[in-house]
């Protein structure tokens, strides 16, 4: 009698994991004011002041945002105090990996003789797009520079999605577009814009 070999168990299947969503959030609004008109060189200590300021008191964080945070797997912060201060507004204890590659993109004003005055608000787009297209950086982080950055940050964000679970950072207006910019070119699709204001949210899914 031919003994019959055993079976050898069947193999478990390959389960494919969708990726989690990553979600790219605005810090809440600072405690510095944007009531004021400023020369360029104003301006250039106004924007050194509002790198190390944290949130202007009293405010409430959305309640989709709390959720958004409950919900996320994994939460990114930028280093910058406003985020750090929007972090531990909405993620009531849970841990927050704090990361300086999602601080944002520079902002040197062009120089404008004395008695050109603009608010913030204005000093900004003017400096932006001097960066931007002009490459005007006085030494600081180049245009380039920060494209590197954002293609990084967005490489680590779709990493750790790709585990299933969803992905959240709380970082800054300008350089969260820098990276979801590079998430749509990877294959993420936009599905929830709240736009740019302090404490919006922008949702990306993989296609």
């Amino acid at each position: 009698m031919t003994a019959t070999a055993p079976s050898s168990p069947p193999r478990a299947a390959l389960v494919s994991v969708r990726p989690g969503a990553i979600v790219l959030a605005r810090h809440g609004e600072p405690a510095l004011s944007r009531k004021c008109y400023l020369t360029s060189d104003q301006y250039r200590d106004w924007w050194a002041k509002y790198e190390v300021g944290g949130l202007r008191a009293g405010q409430t964080p959305p309640p989709e945002l709390l959720a958004t945070a409950e919900g996320a797997g994994a939460i990114y912060a930028s280093t910058r105090p406003r985020a750090q201060e929007t972090a531990a507004a909405i993620c009531a204890g849970r841990e927050v990996m704090s990361d300086a590659l999602f601080i944002e993109a520079p902002l040197p004003p062009p120089r404008f003789p004395a008695w050109f005055k603009l608010p913030p608000k204005y000093w900004g787009v003017v400096a932006r797009i001097w960066w931007h297209a002009f490459n005007h950086h006085e030494g600081q982080e180049t245009r380039a520079e920060a494209e590197a950055r954002s293609e990084a940050a967005a490489r680590a964000l779709i990493a750790r999605a790709e585990s299933g679970q969803d992905v959240l950072v709380l970082a800054h207006g300008y350089f969260n577009h820098m990276v979801g910019r590079r998430l749509r070119a990877d294959g993420w699709d936009l599905v929830h814009n709240q736009g740019f204001k302090y404490w919006s949210q922008r949702r990306y899914e993989k296609r």
